[in-house]
């Protein structure tokens, strides 16, 4: 299997599916409660219906873990899965607050580690990249590549959660002396770090594999990391397919 090949071929579909996402919101898309209590809406089900018949022609032989396709959740982790959210921050997605913090994840993970993955966000038309040590933005019909910045001189700049911001969040970025902070939804979090926008992101709060993995590997190509909070390695297959917390680091981890 051709990697960077297979990520080069899923830049349209992920624009399809973004495309589906977006005419549903221009219909004011009403929500549904999942029995986890989070929202799903008609826009997550045309995304995810683009992604798996694409993936289902591209990478037949690899097995696919989708956020909306529930029996897929019980599938144990192989040596290499993609992981799937179509629409990752359906809270962003509904609020319809001009942000645009939604974005359309698609991972493959090997033995445990995201090597490639695409992020794309419709409503702002930023599309990431990452694959075989290698990651960049297409946005406007451009693209540049993406690395992580030194931690400029007046401080390291974090992004947290929108919606899922705790306390532990805090109290992390008062522990590390970081006052700088910029809230915003979904994966788009790891992209601001692995374009160096901002520096670190903290996540206590829960999250699934499929909400960080695509993220995960476009922040890894771009010279980032993402550890535990001791600094352990964070990898991907875990029971359920659940995070645990995790802390993304850019070039103040690695010294860019």
């Amino acid at each position: 299997m051709d990697v960077s090949a297979w990520c080069e071929a899923l830049k349209p579909v992920v624009r399809e599916a973004g495309a589906a996402i977006l005419a549903v919101a221009a219909k004011s898309p009403e929500a549904f409660l999942k029995s986890d209590g989070s929202p799903v809406t008609e826009a997550d089900a045309a995304a995810e219906a683009v992604i798996l018949a694409a993936l289902s022609r591209l990478s037949p032989q690899v097995p696919v873990v989708s956020e909306e396709n529930a029996s897929s959740h019980a599938l144990v982790a192989l040596d290499r899965f993609v992981l799937v959210d179509p629409l990752d921050g359906t809270k962003e997605f509904l609020k319809r607050d001009g942000r645009g913090s939604f974005t359309v994840n698609i991972a493959l993970i090997e033995r445990g580690v995201p090597v490639a993955g695409v992020v794309f966000a419709p409503a702002l038309d930023r599309l990431f990249v990452g694959v075989a040590g290698e990651a960049y933005e297409e946005s406007g019909g451009v693209r540049r590549a993406l690395r992580v910045r030194a931690v400029p001189a007046t401080g390291a700049v974090a992004v947290a959660s929108l919606s899922h911001r705790d306390a532990q969040t805090d109290a992390w970025l008062q522990q590390h002396g970081i006052e700088q902070t910029v809230s915003i939804g979904s994966s788009l979090k790891f992209g601001l770090v692995a374009a160096g926008e901002a520096d670190v992101y903290p996540r206590f709060s829960p999250t699934m594999e499929w909400d960080t993995a695509a993220g995960d590997a476009v922040l890894r190509a771009a010279g980032g990391v993402v550890t535990h909070p001791n600094g352990e390695p964070f990898g991907y297959g875990k029971a359920g397919y659940r995070n645990t917390p995790f802390v993304a680091w850019g070039g103040q981890a690695r010294g860019a």
